[in-house]
């Protein structure tokens, strides 16, 4: 696996209706999203938000080779995952007995759903990020918790430290991969020996992205402190964020979309 296929954090500029949605209208819909995948229960609920999810990439025009290209640095997460639901999952039909290892037809359906309940929850939220830039999604993050400041929470400095996270992991890859390509050239190898030997192979790699992650870190206070900087108290954006017609209409699809799936779910289709 590259690096350059861990495209989370990246933003895909464009001119989509998925692109000219509030952000705060995203965020809901990914949530209420989120909710509906762990409502389903078989195959008719998980192919409705199958195809929602299709309709949504198709609507947002990101290519679906980079949703696809995503997905790589959490395969042996994924594989995991459904190998212990395949192993570990009770039933009453039996379908393999090998010594410790039982598998089930209630097994082979469980891993089969987590599977795909994973994917389409990456997807989903890689389609979030994808679509709605930093400085939007750190302005809708910032709304959407407003409430919360009645009660001391500090929102505008979460939102904004939620947003700093998303935009330095590109930037992080990038400077991993520059280490890498310059050990390389000095003769490094990481990918062949042991497993210890792989993981010290890692200490040049890592010492010097830690001091670079630092350095950033203290340019970017630096930086804010000379704009004078002091949280969000008096602040003002320059855009203003305002439902539309299509907010609403989309908020509402999801809204019954979650309502449907969780009806459906109940009588276990």
């Amino acid at each position: 696996m590259a690096l350059k296929d861990i495209t989370l954090g990246q933003y895909f500029p464009g001119n989509s209706v998925v692109h000219r949605l509030d952000p705060r209208t995203k965020l809901i819909a990914v949530m209420l999203y989120i909710v509906a995948l762990f409502l389903c229960e078989f195959f008719l609920t998980y192919a409705i938000l199958f195809l929602t999810l299709c309709a949504c990439i198709k609507l947002s025009g990101v290519p679906v080779k980079s949703i696809v290209r995503g997905m790589k640095p959490v395969v042996f997460i994924v594989v995991f995952t459904a190998l212990l639901n395949l192993f570990y999952t009770p039933g009453e039909h039996v379908l393999v007995k090998l010594w410790i290892f039982t598998i089930t037809l209630e097994g082979v359906f469980s891993a089969f759903f987590m599977v795909v309940r994973i994917l389409m929850l990456i997807s989903g939220t890689f389609l979030l990020t994808y679509t709605t830039s930093p400085i939007l999604l750190t302005d809708g993050l910032e709304s959407l918790m407003g409430p919360l400041k009645k009660v001391k929470v500090p929102v505008h400095e979460l939102a904004m430290m939620m947003s700093i996270a998303l935009r330095m992991i590109p930037t992080l890859i990038e400077e991993t991969d520059k280490i890498m390509s310059a050990q390389k050239a000095r003769g490094a190898d990481f990918e062949s020996g042991s497993l210890l030997q792989r993981a010290k192979a890692l200490i040049p790699i890592l010492v010097p992205l830690f001091i670079s992650a630092f350095r950033r870190a203290d340019e970017l206070a630096v930086a804010m402190e000379c704009r004078c900087y002091h949280g969000g108290e008096g602040r003002t954006r320059m855009r203003q964020l305002r439902y539309q017609a299509n907010d609403r209409r989309t908020i509402a699809a999801f809204l019954a979309l979650t309502v449907l799936v969780g009806v459906l779910g109940h009588f276990g289709l």
